[in-house]
């Protein structure tokens, strides 16, 4: 039995998803849970091969791994990601960077000198947002590049599933840092890499981060058509 129908179509999920940085404490019942990740199953990947591997913790097992993320990053213990990536943008990807932080930093009333400010935004990443759930994706280490576009699409698929279902989301990099605690957590092997987490809930309309919007480059920038 399909325990809830999506509340709004494709289109709307698409246009409709941004990054949620502050959730009610209510979890996701879990009939609707698995739905939604039985569906973003149906994502495509090279060869059919579905890479992806998706680690959910709530509860307990959230709140376990939330207090040890909080403690490395108060005592700024240097993260430790099983894959390299880009650190540091350039040129109209810097300004697009600056831009988001820009408009998040005003909703949140953090002026551009204020560097505790700054640190307290950086600890809410670790806080998980206060979400009631955070899926962690990754893949084998073995993988590079190339494999890891597939699960870049299995997460897109899942935030847009959870938006057509009401559920809120934010895709979060930092959760990379550590990915010993996330093995630890879910009693993995090495081999498993951690790529990112997804914070995701029932988004909290009284957090000032949640009134952050950002733009869009206009397609004819970015899409070239040909015949």
């Amino acid at each position: 039995m399909v325990p809830a129908k999506p509340s709004i179509p494709l289109i709307d999920a698409v246009t409709s998803r941004r990054s949620i940085r502050g959730f009610l404490p209510e979890p996701v019942p879990r009939e609707i849970l698995e739905h939604v990740f039985e569906i973003a199953q149906q994502a495509p990947s090279n060869c059919n091969t579905q890479p992806w591997k998706a680690f959910v913790a709530s509860g307990e097992t959230k709140e376990k791994l939330r207090q040890k993320f909080l403690e490395r990053q108060k005592d700024a213990v240097p993260g430790n990601p099983d894959f390299s990536y880009v650190s540091r943008f350039e040129g109209e990807y810097r300004t697009r960077q600056v831009e988001c932080a820009v408009a998040l930093y005003n909703e949140m009333g953090i002026a551009r000198d204020d560097k505790a400010g700054r640190l307290r935004a950086v600890r809410r990443n670790f806080e998980l947002f206060d979400a009631p759930h955070i899926v962690f994706l990754g893949m084998d280490r073995q993988f590079g590049s190339t494999i890891a576009l597939d699960v870049g699409i299995y997460a897109q698929t899942l935030m847009l599933t959870m938006q057509a279902f009401g559920i809120s989301s934010c895709a979060m990099g930092s959760m990379r840092a550590y990915p010993d605690l996330v093995r630890e957590a879910f009693e993995l092997d090495d081999q498993t890499g951690i790529l990112l987490g997804i914070s995701f809930g029932y988004e909290d309309p009284e957090v000032d981060a949640n009134r952050t919007r950002t733009t869009r480059e206009l397609m004819e920038n970015t899409v070239t058509f040909r015949e």
